[in-house]
């Protein structure tokens, strides 16, 4: 380790980030110091280490450093640089399981109350997320019941009073677009909704029994059932409320287990005082300290989320959580604290987060185990067995969707270290292929994305590895692209899907694997999702051109407004199940105009 001996002599006593490289020149790993010099020397000096630990330092072939002005700085720039080069060793947490949320836009004259799975920043008001065993949907029906704000996305016009919906009739809706209510009740009604949402649930209980009592007097007895349905759901709602907790606190509850190999994480999501559930993730740990994981794991999770709580709350104390809530800060204009709790409430329910990372842990290791044989063992294996150039970390595979050479499409789908990396997925509209071509087609992709590889590094970086979907004619028509652009440091194969047999360009024989073997596994699987994906595309350029063709003799219903209905109804077939409360809610479609829409439909048998 002469090298290395050298380089670790020049460390600077400043913050900044280091990255670790294997012989291959891959980035293995990125951290943050606040001293480099200290930080990056544990690693290769006499120090108590993990297994973990210990397995990646005997990778590392070379390191590099980035001074930072501070150690804010440096956490900003650890973080882009493990978004964009997704080493192996740092915790990388896939798209969590999103939440639904109710969103409601108080800038609108008559407010609606609206399910989502996305927060935005738009001036709006959310409440959520909603989980653990409660129903988004039932939410809604309970506001709609008991405080009769309207369930519709209509856009109101005081000025053109509408006749009321059925939603009226049956008690679920004050009619605000018929004049039955006036703004400011209807604003009042409103206000009481957000309250209740907000973890006031008196009200909401007090209307609902008067609302049944009164249904059930006037003998409107399936009315009062439904009052009473939803009183067990408030009730429901009611029973996660935390007693010893402010009702206005919002949190994060974090806790972690490890056996030193391997981690969970438990988080348990507190809003409004009321224990809405938890989520849990588990990972390899290289990390010296339950802190230090805690921390890239924070990083990694707030990354992600748009749910942020007024409070974490951590078992294990973090020696820079004013950093981290500097940067927050800075990042994302969040006010986020980070409390070490050691009694009290906030203590118990750390203890509840503690007992689900044990549980997960158990159960997570062989899970992990597998997953490592599926993705990273299986890449480096699969360097041996095809005596690959490279070490196959990024890996593309494509494929071609066409039915009789129309709306011909090719797809580019991505994995990294053996996992779907889907933010790098990639679609292509055929422009310069006549009739169904596939060689062609594919050549036309390639050109196309080696192309991207020189003006788009970015988006398009070099692979490692590509994959072709078929056998040695195939292979070898791609190659001459390869030997046409002079691309020299990309290894080519194909799997031929009949026999799965795997063809390279260094033997006329394929490359015959074992059906259970991890290596072929991972390279179906990659096959298989670059077909999906083009089939995926395929049809929503089938389904575009379908709906262009039924609904151009609608007169009144030019581009802009075809394409706010597909924005809405995703296609056709969206399009033919919506009913005409549906198809009014879309902008500039009015109810004339949705009749039409229907007549033609069902002049074409689409409904």
């Amino acid at each position: 380790m002469s090298v290395l001996d050298d380089k670790l002599k020049l460390l600077p006593d400043k913050p900044g980030v280091y990255v670790m490289l294997d012989k291959d020149g891959q980035i293995i790993y990125v951290g943050k110091a606040k001293n480099l010099k200290n930080r990056v020397r544990q690693y290769f000096f006499n120090s108590v280490k993990t297994d973990k630990v210990m397995a990646m330092v005997s990778n590392v072939a070379d390191f590099y450093y980035i001074i930072a002005p501070s150690e804010i700085d440096a956490l900003s720039l650890e973080n882009n640089l493990i978004k964009k080069h997704k080493p192996r060793y740092n915790i990388l947490l896939k798209d969590d399981k999103t939440y639904p949320y109710i969103r409601v836009d108080l800038r609108e004259a008559f407010p609606t109350f609206k399910v989502t799975r996305k927060i935005k920043k738009d001036g709006a008001k959310y409440f959520g997320p909603y989980m653990g065993g409660v129903s988004v949907r039932s939410v809604i029906e309970l506001l709609n019941l008991a405080f009769g704000v309207r369930p519709c996305e209509k856009v109101l016009d005081p000025k053109k009073p509408l006749k009321p919906c059925l939603n009226y009739h049956i008690k679920k809706c004050t009619a605000p677009c018929s004049g039955a209510v006036d703004k400011e009740e209807y604003l009042k009604s409103v206000d009481r909704a957000m309250d209740f949402l907000a973890g006031d649930v008196t009200l909401a209980k007090d209307l609902l029994k008067q609302k049944m009592l009164s249904a059930s007097m006037n003998e409107e007895f399936e009315l009062a059932l439904k009052y009473r349905e939803n009183l067990f759901s408030l009730d429901k709602i009611a029973l996660k409320r935390l007693t010893a907790l402010n009702k206005f606190i919002s949190a994060d509850v974090i806790a972690c287990r490890s056996n030193g190999i391997y981690m969970a994480v438990s988080l348990l999501v507190v809003r409004s005082g009321r224990m809405l559930g938890g989520k849990n993730f588990s990972f390899n740990s290289i990390h010296e300290s339950d802190a230090e994981a805690l921390k890239e794991f924070m990083l990694r999770y707030y990354d992600k989320s748009d749910d942020f709580p007024e409070e974490v709350i951590t078992e294990v104390e973090l020696d820079d959580s004013s950093v981290l809530e500097k940067y927050f800060k800075d990042k994302f204009d969040k006010d986020l604290t980070i409390i070490h709790a050691k009694q009290g409430v906030r203590r118990q329910l750390l203890d509840m987060a503690g007992v689900n990372a044990s549980e997960h842990l158990e159960v997570a290791v062989d899970k992990i185990k597998h997953k490592d044989d599926m993705t990273v063992s299986a890449c480096a294996k699969l360097k041996e067995i095809l005596n690959l150039k490279n070490y196959p970390k990024r890996i593309e595979c494509y494929d071609i969707s066409n039915i009789s050479g129309v709306d011909k499409v090719g797809s580019m789908v991505v994995f990294n270290d053996g996992e779907p990396d889907r933010e790098s997925y990639r679609r292509f509209k055929i422009k310069t292929v006549e009739g169904a071509d596939d060689f062609k087609s594919l050549k036309e992709v390639l050109e196309r994305r080696f192309e991207r590889l020189k003006t788009d590094p970015e988006k398009f970086p070099k692979p490692d590895l590509m994959v072709i979907d078929g056998g040695k004619g195939q292979l070898s028509a791609i190659c001459e692209v390869f030997e046409r652009l002079g691309v020299s440091d990309i290894d080519l194969i194909s799997l031929a899907e009949r026999e799965e047999e795997i063809f390279t360009l260094k033997s006329k024989d394929p490359v015959v694997l074992s059906k259970s073997d991890y290596c072929l596994r991972m390279l179906i699987r990659l096959r298989d999702e670059a077909h999906r994906f083009a089939i995926t595309y395929h049809r929503s350029l089938r389904g575009k051109r379908a709906l262009s063709s039924v609904l151009d003799g609608v007169r009144g219903l030019g581009k802009v407004k075809k394409r706010a209905l597909l924005e809405r109804f995703k296609d056709v077939g969206g399009i033919a199940l919506a009913t005409k409360e549906q198809l009014v809610t879309v902008e500039g479609i009015g109810e004339a105009l949705a009749d039409t829409i229907i007549e033609v439909l069902n002049k074409e048998g689409l409904r």
